[in-house]
């Protein structure tokens, strides 16, 4: 059936502060929910997409299930058929994981997506609303596109708009048209696309039959109440034969069961006391929109970074890479753990900033192949986003490469294959403060108190002896990190405070935009260790003096925010 609508235009005024950050707009619910606010971005990403490549396009629309969501898509319909768009792709019940999307539009050609989470962030009508706009290579819009969007909300009178334009169920496949096929909205499998492409990246059948002949072997899954409960279920039960009993939280939820959808040792408690109780061989837990991972061995925390570090030099393991690598790369406060790897299987490495984006040109220019985030952020050039359930698969496939013996007697570990890569690369000993919610100006002294440390030179061979281990810290270098970009050379300053020791030691200073009230510290502290008694060390202990150093000597973090211990440590 051909529905019709009319094109009306409504007046409106631009609101302040709608500039996205390095994941698209996020703000509490209550702010998106005033009149015109989210229609004034909608139409802005509209605004900044050439008229030519607008007309008939095809968009992708879909997110993590959040509060609001629901009634954000409808709106977006309306916008995109004003605006000319031919076609949305939806998610069933809207929902569609962020790699899910960049899978789709990368498959289907789009022109883009329209994603709808705020990620890892609170969800409820209390919580938090995100938007991002992803280009035709199915990631991130680079900073000249957000800028442009930025610009266009502070200018804006006008939305364009059709009240005529609504799916009631978005429960149902099906298709629907306006004014004879100019308008098409199609109601898609949230799955089908992403486990086809991720049948071309891993051996199911090998994972499957690992599954099989090790029934010993447990694995705990939990979607935290966030959208990959969608594709829980489709991906580990019914392709890899894992016992459904083994997935929790897979029921998507609009304030992800009350939760705080973000896969660390702080806000997935349940699965971190069953992991340290030694329940599973195998925990794992993803995002509220699926980009991010946390991988547990059997009472073993993996680090983030050491993930993506193990992942590389098991390269061989995963079918998708049987040509071999072409670049390694991480953002700038992750571990150098990856960068030991790049160098032993001489390939190239790359460091950049915070934010997926970064490491989309690097692909789509051919030069990377496994990159990571220490924000629990891992993935590879078979879309342009980070993919939590892509780390669990490798990781799956890894387990299944070093467990080719049926013997459950002799099964080797998430643990073991960790201390393993340490015994050949050395450890480097990482750690993450956050300190959530801090009022902006205290935040922003701080940073302005180390900043002026590092341009005055002063902290240059500045030496220190640390207070657990007598060792001597000195300062080699430090600066205001800046990326230029090699493929096409635009340069992003002020990335982050980094102070780099003459051992390699490092410590870094960010102020998070990922938030939506108030301000976060973030807090990195990085130790490369070689020595093999001092391998297996607890990272807090390791890291104490650096700490030290970090917060009390050089960056007073107590004195200027009044934080005596971090929210969040990782």
């Amino acid at each position: 059936m051909t529905y019709t609508f009319k094109i009306q235009t409504i007046e409106t005024k631009p609101f302040e502060g709608q500039k996205p950050g390095t994941s698209g707009l996020r703000k509490k619910v209550t702010e998106v929910m005033k009149t015109n606010y989210l229609g004034n971005f909608v139409q802005s990403i509209f605004n900044v997409l050439p008229e030519d490549k607008l007309k008939g396009s095809t968009i992708v629309v879909g997110g993590d299930g959040r509060y609001y969501n629901k009634d954000a898509i409808q709106l977006i319909f309306q916008i995109a058929a004003a605006n000319g768009v031919g076609k949305i792709l939806v998610g069933k019940n809207g929902l569609l994981s962020t790699p899910a999307i960049s899978a789709i539009v990368r498959a289907r050609s789009a022109l883009g997506a329209i994603i709808l989470t705020a990620s890892h962030n609170p969800g409820g009508p209390n919580g938090d609303f995100g938007i991002k706009y992803n280009m035709s290579n199915g990631g991130p819009a680079p900073e000249s596109i957000t800028n442009a969007i930025y610009k266009q909300t502070t200018t804006i009178t006008q939305i364009k708009t059709t009240r005529q334009v609504k799916v009631d169920n978005l429960g149902l496949l099906s298709t629907y048209q306006w004014n004879d096929g100019q308008f098409v909205i199609e109601v898609i499998d949230s799955a089908d696309d992403y486990v086809s492409l991720l049948k071309t990246i891993f051996d199911f059948n090998g994972i499957k039959n690992f599954v099989k002949n090790h029934p010993s072997f447990t694995f705990n899954f939990d979607a935290m109440s966030g959208v990959t409960g969608a594709y829980g279920k489709r991906i580990f039960t019914d392709e890899l034969g894992i016992s459904e009993n083994s997935l929790i939280n897979c029921i998507p939820s609009e304030d992800f069961g009350g939760g705080h959808p973000d896969p660390n040792l702080t806000y997935a408690p349940v699965l971190v006391k069953k992991m340290n109780n030694g329940e599973f061989d195998m925990g794992c837990a993803s995002d509220g929109d699926g980009d991010r991972n946390m991988i547990l061995g059997k009472r073993f925390f993996l680090n983030p970074s050491d993930s993506v570090a193990v992942i590389a030099s098991n390269y061989k393991a995963i079918p998708y890479f049987k040509g071999g690598l072409k670049g390694l790369a991480r953002s700038m406060p992750t571990s150098a753990a990856l960068e030991r790897v790049a160098t032993d299987l001489k390939v190239p490495f790359f460091e950049v900033p915070t934010g997926w984006k970064f490491f989309g040109n690097l692909m789509d220019a051919g030069t990377l192949s496994i990159c990571g985030e220490e924000s629990f952020g891992t993935g590879s050039d078979h879309i342009r986003e980070k993919d939590g359930i892509w780390a669990i698969l490798c990781w799956l496939q890894i387990l299944t490469h070093h467990n080719q013996s049926t013997n459950d007697k002799t099964f080797v570990s998430i643990e073991e294959i960790v201390k393993q890569h340490w015994e050949k690369y050395g450890r480097n000993y990482y750690s993450r403060y956050d300190y959530e919610e801090i009022e902006t100006a205290p935040a922003e002294a701080m940073m302005k108190h180390v900043s002026q440390q590092i341009n005055s030179k002063e902290l240059i061979g500045k030496k220190f002896t640390g207070i657990s281990d007598s060792l001597e810290y000195e300062i080699a270098s430090c600066d205001d990190f800046e990326y230029k970009d090699p493929i096409d050379n635009s340069v992003s300053s002020h990335q982050g405070l980094r102070i780099i020791f003459t051992d390699g030691s490092r410590i870094i200073y960010r102020l998070s935009g990922t938030g939506s009230t108030g301000a976060t510290v973030r807090v990195y502290f990085d130790k490369y260790e070689t020595q093999p008694s001092q391998l297996n060390n607890d990272v807090q202990t390791h890291l104490k003096s650096l700490i030290h150093i970090a917060l009390v000597e050089i960056s007073k973090l107590n004195h200027y925010t009044g934080r005596n211990e971090p929210s969040v440590i990782t």
